[in-house]
């Protein structure tokens, strides 16, 4: 990277490309201000903005220095811009204190592409839309035009849209070999929906702007991960089998988990998420906030855990940030002054769905400290918990709630998810447990990369839909894996069952056929488990699903190693196709097909009633994983029945002994 330190026609320039630039007919920068207003309701947000003021900004003066350069804007900002190889940094200075409305131009190509912007579930490649970057329910449906979210939105303000996420992040990777990241927690609104520009809104002025590039793809994630952080490995017992959801109390639990294994399911571990107790509204089963084992419904939890791990099975529950106002653990949070508070003084009650909860103040040390050694050491490590679902954290209200940190709720509410996920690992961490357990977290933000041990990807519709169903969590773990976030796993068959809406073995089947070739395969009942397809309850299913655990435990020798690759290097264990083909214009766009590692392409079954896929195999000769036929690079129309979703590894590749294992214990008689 070089400067071009013009006055008239500032540049930031690599191999004579124009990265950044701030000249008269290219302003980079646009300040302003604005009026927003925001109405939350059980974690789905409203958000609208009223733009009093916005004017491009011009650069009065510049000053070189020996590692960059100092950029003024009139009487609005400084820029301090340094360069180290290949990465400039831009650090912003605030002069006048009206300003807090931001935008910033990027130099765009009209064939670009962008990925990232933390986990995006409805589209993988960023251009040609805008992305409000904002943590918060991904809402139901996600899909204006459907039914489901339609009804979502009158009914509970709870339909989304396709750019709403519970991980969003300010940063992209250009197809160009750069990311740019954004130093600010606040609302920001990435939008690529413009040929010659990126526009990047800030609603606060950021503190700093990075980009960095490199070579290859691959090396640009090692340095993009390198500066997040990156997550810990998974522990080896996570590849034993199936973590199964089940719930209900010990006797039902327990009772499933030995019809499971009377069927030759391999389980690694039951997560029971209603250890705590539960409460039933009109949305379904929830759960007792209340972070403490039931004792009536799980009577001698403790006694059972270490029974459990006798067989070799580990127990998982269920934690989040928030406490119930009718729990005993929201009495002693009161009593230890924990909670974020009105500026009346009074606890600040969120409403999660009819019932209310405080907020623990995470960004009280004294808060903090409390809910990890008091709630999460105390009531789940201590009892031998061997990992849970660290869920929500996108509940931050807006209005009205004073933080310790003295902070807006504006500016703190994208910090939330990263602070609740540093909770979970410094519990973990100071317990010497890290890798031994396992919590996975579906929100997230900037800084959340080295604190959370595994991603999931939330509520998926029990459906094949295009935004909200089993494709969804493809485009997830890609965008993720650009975002610095390369374990993931989804709930198989999903989550979310409404208006009638219900999971069938179908969707259970071909969303399980994909998770075998995922990292981790864990199952969910769902929030109306009484009224949807559940495996223990067909026998045909739970020998199907013994035969796809199987698949995935014989994979363990490969994940474990490209787990160790991402905890090393920063490379997600699903990648897209264009991190090892550059040269092929095609693999830039695929968000529907994955590769596991370099060697193995997968290609899901995410539509119903299908017998067949059609594929995009990229450079090099692919062998079919199921039939053993060889194809090259191009589309191919592949047979896919069934449990039998498309797999290929590529010919001569160091896991061609394993496939070819697999394919000859696990081919399905038609």
């Amino acid at each position: 990277m070089k400067l071009i330190n013009n006055l008239s026609d500032w540049r930031l320039e690599r191999h004579g490309e124009t990265l950044l630039r701030s000249s008269g007919a290219f302003p980079m920068i646009f300040v302003g201000c604005g009026q927003e207003s925001v109405d939350m309701y059980r974690g789905n947000f409203k958000i609208e903005d009223y733009v009093i003021e916005r004017r491009a900004l011009s650069l009065t003066a510049l000053h070189e220095q020996s590692d960059g350069a100092v950029l003024e804007f009139g009487d609005d900002l400084t820029v301090h811009v340094t360069l180290e190889g290949d990465c400039a940094v831009l650090r912003f200075t605030q002069k006048n204190p009206d300003i807090n409305r931001v935008w910033f131009r990027v130099p765009a190509q009209k064939d670009e592409c962008c990925w990232g912007c933390g986990e995006q579930m409805s589209y993988f490649n960023l251009r040609g839309r805008h992305f409000p970057l904002w943590t918060s329910e991904p809402g139901v449906g996600r899909d204006k035009t459907t039914y489901v979210t339609w009804r979502s939105d009158v009914e509970n303000k709870a339909g989304g849209d396709y750019y709403n996420t519970n991980f969003p992040q300010p940063t992209y990777v250009s197809s160009r070999h750069y990311y740019l990241h954004a130093d600010t927690t606040a609302y920001a609104d990435f939008d690529f929906r413009h040929e010659d520009f990126h526009e990047l809104q800030f609603w606060e002025v950021p503190a700093s702007i990075r980009v960095e590039a490199a070579d290859t793809f691959l090396n640009l994630l090692k340095k993009e991960t390198a500066f997040f952080g990156r997550q810990p490995e998974l522990p080896d017992w996570i590849y034993n089998g199936l973590i199964i959801g089940v719930q209900g109390g010990s006797e039902r639990s327990f009772g499933l988990l030995e019809n499971t294994l009377r069927h030759n399911i391999k389980v690694s571990g039951v997560w029971c998420q209603d250890w705590c107790g539960k409460r039933v509204t009109s949305f379904g089963k929830r759960l007792q906030w209340d972070w403490h084992f039931h004792p009536e419904m799980y009577p001698d939890l403790p006694v059972e855990i270490e029974k459990l791990h006798a067989k070799g099975i580990k127990f998982l529950g269920y934690v989040n940030p928030y406490l119930v106002e009718d729990g005993m653990l929201y009495q002693k949070g009161l009593e230890a002054d924990v909670f974020a508070r009105r500026s009346d003084g009074s606890v600040y009650l969120v409403d999660f769905g009819e019932f209310n909860c405080g907020v623990i103040d995470l960004t009280d040390p004294k808060a903090f400290n409390w809910f990890k050694d008091e709630v999460i050491k105390k009531y789940s490590l201590d009892i031998g918990i061997d990992g849970w679902m660290a869920d929500f954290g996108e509940y931050l209200p807006t209005d009205d709630i004073v933080l310790h940190s003295g902070k807006s709720p504006m500016i703190e509410h994208n910090h939330w998810p990263a602070l609740w996920a540093k909770c979970n690992y410094d519990a973990v961490s100071e317990a010497g447990k890290l890798g031994e357990v396992v919590y996975f977290m579906r929100a997230g933000f900037t800084g959340s990369q080295k604190f959370c041990t595994l991603l999931w990807a939330g509520d998926q519709s029990v459906d094949f839909s295009r935004h909200d169903g089993l494709c969804t969590v493809i485009s997830a773990a890609l965008s993720a894996g650009m975002s610095g976030c390369g374990l993931t796993h989804s709930d198989i068959g999903g989550y979310t069952s409404l208006f009638d809406n219900t999971r069938t073995k179908e969707v259970f089947l071909r969303w399980a056929e994909m998770a075998a070739f995922t990292p981790v395969m864990r199952t969910h009942e769902g929030n109306r488990p009484d009224t949807n397809f559940q495996y223990y309850d067909d026998e045909d299913c739970m020998n199907r699903l013994a035969r796809l655990v199987d698949i995935y435990t014989s994979l363990a020798p490969m994940l474990k190693e490209l787990v160790k690759e991402n905890h090393e290097s920063g490379i997600p264990v699903q990648r897209p196709l264009f991190l090892h083909h550059e040269d092929d214009p095609r693999c830039y766009t695929e968000q529907f097909e994955y590769l596991l590692g370099e060697d193995v392409l997968v290609a899901p079954v995410w539509q119903a009633e299908q017998t067949e896929r059609s594929v995009y195999l990229p450079e090099g000769e692919w062998i079919h994983l199921w039939t053993g036929n060889s194809y090259g690079q191009g589309d191919h129309t592949v047979p896919a029945s069934l449990g039998d979703t498309p797999v290929f590894y590529r010919k001569g590749s160091r896991w061609a002994s394993l496939m070819e294992d697999i394919r000859a214990r696990f081919t399905q008689q038609h």
